[in-house]
């Protein structure tokens, strides 16, 4: 454990990256927990007030410091609006991490993200482990198919409706390596899938690879498929945020590929943007991988539409189209500005009728982590969303984020309806021949 003083010294290095904040309270009007609770240690300024008084000294307890900084979804609402740009993400995730290696992990997270996170096949063994024992202890849930609950109360479960794990991962099956040697005739694609399409949401990869299949895309899809390191990173763990780019790059270093395309909001958003804002402590040649790495790495709906230019219809829309409501993912617009791909994804069919909802790109509550940690107050931001999406009267909801959906099926189905949600690259590929 760090000694405190070097915790304070670290912390000063942060003033860099906050001294901007102006505590203009724009981050109040848009901050989803802070909608909740009206505490103004909820939101960023209030945040960055404790972090710097902590580091000043003035505040002697780094347990509750902590504690204030894991409430947070980091939506990135607060530093898409922030009139004086502060990079409060990586302010928030840099303080969580130095507070964390002071503190330490706490004996279950050290177990999870160091003994099977960081290594990927015992992660995948795990993951299957739990599908084989997952079935006594749920039941389908009635209302969305393929939904389920617990058969009983269980504190890990608790009221949630999911989506059951796999029984294997999807890339297991799936892996196959680049098929044209001829440079230059295709594009050629790595197939990031992300831990919950790879081990959840497994129909969004088979969808993914038929619009591959359909475009001429030349795919890989590596046997071995390691996390991107957020959810590590978001509970401070920097040791397994960093081995985990490094099996990234030892995965992508061999390859010869033009992009890596993953229909993972998140993924993209942190392969882009948090890999190389929190890789300061890797070797140099590291660090220059990883901006090779981020460049050439597309979220799968710009990917679509920015690069195999796929379009939205031109003839009317059929009378018989489905009616499809879209819910912005925060890491997919607020981080990254994919805002209108996802859009021209569904309208390409010709038989989908977009409805907007209201407050499209309001955080639905999920935050990773976030919602396993703080599940009713997860709920209560997502019940904002639950009742925009009904507002439309859509068939179906479609959302670029893996989580979102798990968190937009769990709150539909535990409302008692049955709307199908969808990743856009699924409306897509339902639409193309066989």
């Amino acid at each position: 454990m760090a000694d405190i003083k070097e915790l304070i010294r670290l912390l000063k290095e942060l003033e860099k990256d906050f001294v901007s904040c102006t505590r203009c309270g724009m981050c109040q009007a848009v901050c989803p927990l802070y909608g909740q609770t009206g505490r103004e240690t909820d939101v960023a300024r209030g945040k960055i007030v404790l972090v710097e008084n902590l580091a000043k000294e003035i505040l002697d307890d780094p347990g509750a410091v902590k504690h204030r900084l894991d409430r947070c979804l980091l939506c990135g609402s607060c530093e898409a609006v922030c009139p004086a740009g502060v990079p409060l993400l990586k302010v928030f995730l840099k303080a969580r991490a130095l507070i964390t290696g002071y503190r330490g992990l706490s004996s279950l997270k050290k177990a999870v993200f160091r003994g099977f996170l960081s290594n990927p096949n015992r992660f995948d063994a795990l993951m299957k482990w739990t599908a084989r024992i997952q079935g006594p202890f749920s039941k389908n849930a009635s209302q969305i198919p393929g939904s389920s609950c617990a058969r009983f109360m269980s504190p890990i479960i608790g009221s949630r409706h999911f989506v059951p794990i796999a029984s294997e991962a999807w890339h297991k099956k799936a892996s196959r390596s680049f098929a044209d040697s001829q440079n230059g005739k295709r594009i050629r694609a790595v197939f990031y899938p992300g831990c919950l399409v790879d081990k959840v949401l497994t129909r969004v990869a088979d969808a993914a690879m038929k619009m591959f299949d359909y475009h001429g895309v030349d795919v890989y899809v590596a046997s071995q498929v390691p996390c991107c390191g957020i959810p590590a990173l978001s509970a401070g763990d920097q040791s397994t945020f960093e081995s985990l780019i490094k099996h990234n790059i030892n995965v992508l270093s061999s390859l010869n590929y033009d992009f890596i395309v993953t229909p993972c909001a998140t993924c993209a958003a942190t392969i882009r943007k948090i890999w190389p804002a929190m890789s300061g402590n890797l070797a140099y040649d590291l660090r220059e991988k990883i901006l090779a790495i981020s460049e050439k790495t597309r979220e799968i709906n710009e990917f679509m539409v920015d690069t195999l230019c796929v379009k939205a219809a031109k003839e009317p829309v059929s009378p018989c189209a489905k009616t499809v409501t879209y819910h912005d993912p925060c890491h997919l617009k607020k981080s990254l500005g994919i805002e209108n791909q996802p859009r021209t994804v569904l309208a390409a069919t010709g038989n989908v009728r977009l409805a907007e909802m209201r407050d499209s790109d309001q955080c639905c509550g999920m935050g990773g982590s976030f919602n396993l940690e703080h599940y009713e107050l997860s709920q209560k931001i997502g019940r904002k969303k639950l009742q925009a999406i009904l507002e439309t009267g859509a068939d179906e909801v479609a959302t670029g984020c893996p989580a979102c959906m798990l968190q937009i099926i769990d709150l539909l189905s535990r409302a008692g309806y049955s709307m199908a949600v969808k990743h856009p690259v699924e409306v897509y590929a339902e639409a193309l021949t066989p």
